[in-house]
């Protein structure tokens, strides 16, 4: 009956997220148990570019060392990835699985680009961060709640994941670029040409829609606040609301 329970959980994980967590978990142990070296999973320029091991920057963003104390922070961040991509996914991009895959297109290739500046040699924490700054840009007044029982919008969780990881010694420089790379694209996508009047910038290529065609009944108008998303304010004059959120690790 558990198995049972395991596998319809499974197969109800939304296409794109699936895939991800899927990769974010197979990794991880495939380097724990010794069947691929770690170091053959990190982000390296030289490596990628002089010796053609073109998988490294999709590897960096799957692979996680799960060996000692970092064990605990990956179980946290396979929980954000699983919550917050399946809720960007089943919320303001259902239907539309190639424009999704676009932003995780997008933000992948942030990332790498930051990766090789920096010398970062892994890159799932700032990933999950990204889509996880999305998701709470897109749905800024939920209510969420986090470790201790504390309550705040959802528009501060990045800030206060960063901080936190400030305080523990994670340094906090992936979430930071993590955040940064999140805005960009909600910025470009999303932000720039509906409160400024700018011309869309980022338009997802028409080879993913026939790869991933968008499904009948999704939400329409992408890019755009859904009329039932709307709200008015006591003057009248109409204000964004995003999107519907959920509290954080609740159901």
């Amino acid at each position: 009956m558990a198995s049972n329970d395991l596998g319809d959980w499974y197969r109800s994980i939304p296409r794109i997220t699936k895939y991800w967590f899927t990769g974010s978990i197979v990794l991880p142990i495939i380097g724990r148990i010794g069947l691929v070296h770690p170091m053959w999973m990190i982000l390296d320029f030289s490596s990628t570019f002089y010796k053609c091991q073109i998988w490294r920057p999709l590897t960096a963003v799957l692979f996680y060392p799960i060996a000692g104390p970092s064990g605990f922070h990956y179980l946290i961040n396979l929980y954000f990835l699983y919550s917050y991509s399946t809720r960007l996914e089943t919320g303001v991009f259902d239907g539309r699985p190639a424009d999704y895959m676009f932003m995780m297109i997008f933000n992948w290739l942030c990332l790498v680009i930051v990766g090789f500046a920096m010398n970062l040699m892994l890159l799932m924490d700032p990933m999950i961060l990204s889509v996880l700054y999305v998701w709470c840009q897109l749905n800024r007044d939920e209510i969420v709640s986090f470790w201790f029982g504390t309550r705040f919008k959802a528009m501060y969780l990045p800030w206060v994941l960063l901080a936190f990881n400030m305080i523990i010694g994670q340094g906090g420089l992936f979430e930071l670029i993590g955040i940064l790379v999140g805005h960009l694209y909600f910025f470009l996508m999303f932000k720039y040409p509906q409160d400024f009047g700018g011309t869309r910038l980022l338009h997802t290529p028409s080879f993913l829609y026939n790869w991933l065609p968008n499904r009948q009944g999704g939400v329409s108008g992408f890019g755009m606040a859904p009329s039932n998303r709307m709200r008015r304010d006591n003057d009248g004059g109409a204000r964004h609301r995003w999107g519907q959120g959920n509290q954080l690790g609740g159901n």
